[in-house]
C-alpha cells in the first residue's frame, strides 16, 4: 500500500485559484479545498433544498481557507513537496497586502522536524544517460571507468536529479556539451544542471535563483564536486523585472538552461535571447504535458525554434535554438 504525505497549506479565498493553478504547472492535480466563502454562497442560497446542516459543516462557515494535498511519500512525492514549499515561499514575497493569506503549510503523516533527514532513505546513487551517476554526499559509490560522478545535498532547494524535469535536462545536456561552454542556468535550485554541465566539459557556468538559499547551497554544490570559484559565477534574483541583473548576467552563453515552470517560462520567453550567442541552445523544462505548446508558442513568437522534445511521465523538456 501507498503512504501518502498531507500537505494542508492555509490561504485567503481570493488566492485560491491562483495557488491551485501553480499546484497544476507542478504536476499536481489531485487536491481539495476547504473555503469559508462558498460554504456560506451555499447556506444564504434561497434556492438550496436542504432541511438540515450537521454542526460539523456548520463549523466550516468560520474555517480559515485551506488547500490540501496529498504526495506520495517517496522519492518523486518529496520533489513535489519541496516545490510546493518554494512556491509559497515565492507567494510570501509579493504577499505584502496580505492577499494571500497567512500562506502557512502543515504537515501531517511525517513530523516538519523530521523531513530534512526522513527524505534522504529514498535518495540512493542513480545513473542518468549514459555517464553520469548522481549520488548524496553520505552514500559510497565505487565509480566505474567511464563514469562521471555528480554530488549533490539538495537541501531544502529543489534538485535531487530524480525528478522527471531535472533528469531529461541533464540527458539532453549530455549531448549539447561538447566541451568549453559558456552555460548559464536560470531557476538553478541545488545546482544540479550546472555542475553536470561542467563534468560534461563545460568551461563555467553562472547560476542565478529568486532564493538566497538555493544560490548559496548551488554555490557550496559546485565546490563539493571540486570546482572553484574561477568556474563559477551566482546571481540572486528575478530577471524578469530585474534589468540591473540581466545587465550583470551579460550574455553570449553558448547554453542557457531554464528548468523552473509554464509561466516563469513564458514570461522569460522575451528574455533569453539576449544572454544567448547566435548559435546557442535552450533547454526548457519543467513543463507539463497540457501546457507544452502554449510555451513553445511563447518561445516561437519571441524568435525560437524547437529542436527535440523529451517525454517522460507526463512533463516535457525542450531543447531549442535561435530560429
Amino acid at each position: 500500500m501507498d503512504n501518502f504525505i498531507q500537505a494542508d497549506i492555509y490561504t485567503s479565498s481570493e488566492a485560491i485559484d491562483g495557488i491551485t493553478y501553480r499546484l497544476s504547472d507542478l504536476g499536481i492535480d489531485g487536491f481539495s479545498v476547504r473555503d469559508s466563502a462558498d460554504f456560506k454562497d451555499f447556506l444564504a442560497d434561497k434556492n438550496a433544498n436542504w432541511d438540515y446542516v450537521d454542526d460539523s459543516l456548520m463549523g466550516l462557515q468560520n474555517a480559515e481557507p485551506c488547500i490540501t494535498v496529498y504526495v506520495h511519500d517517496n522519492a518523486q512525492g518529496r520533489e513535489q513537496l519541496n516545490g510546493i514549499k518554494l512556491m509559497v515561499d515565492e507567494m510570501k514575497k509579493q504577499n505584502s497586502d496580505g492577499f494571500f493569506g497567512n500562506l502557512r503549510i502543515e504537515l501531517k503523516n511525517v513530523k516538519e522536524e523530521d523531513w530534512a533527514n526522513n527524505w534522504k532513505k529514498y535518495y540512493k546513487p542513480f545513473r542518468v544517460g549514459r555517464t553520469l551517476v548522481v549520488k548524496p554526499s553520505w552514500e559510497d559509490y565505487t565509480k566505474n571507468d567511464g563514469e562521471r560522478i555528480l554530488e549533490i545535498d539538495p537541501a531544502s532547494t529543489f534538485g535531487t536529479g530524480q525528478h522527471y524535469t531535472t533528469k531529461m535536462v541533464m540527458e539532453v545536456l549530455e549531448d549539447a556539451v561538447k566541451g568549453g561552454e559558456r552555460v548559464l542556468d536560470l531557476g538553478c535550485g541545488s545546482g544540479i544542471l550546472s555542475i553536470a554541465a561542467l563534468l560534461f566539459g563545460a568551461k563555467e557556468v553562472t547560476v542565478c535563483d529568486i532564493f538566497e538559499n538555493a544560490v548559496k547551497t548551488a554555490s557550496e554544490n559546485i565546490e563539493k564536486n571540486h570546482f572553484d570559484k574561477s568556474r563559477y559565477t551566482a546571481f540572486c534574483g528575478n530577471i524578469i523585472d530585474n534589468e540591473s541583473l540581466r545587465s550583470d548576467i551579460g550574455g553570449g552563453y553558448d547554453i542557457v538552461c531554464a528548468n523552473i515552470v509554464a509561466d516563469v517560462i513564458i514570461a522569460m520567453s522575451g528574455l533569453f535571447g539576449q544572454f544567448m550567442n547566435r548559435n546557442a541552445k535552450l533547454i526548457t523544462s519543467g513543463i507539463i504535458d497540457e501546457r507544452f505548446d502554449e510555451v513553445m508558442n511563447a518561445l516561437s513568437e519571441n524568435g525560437f525554434e524547437v529542436m527535440h522534445k523529451k517525454q517522460e511521465d507526463g512533463w516535457c523538456c525542450a531543447e531549442l535554438k535561435i530560429s
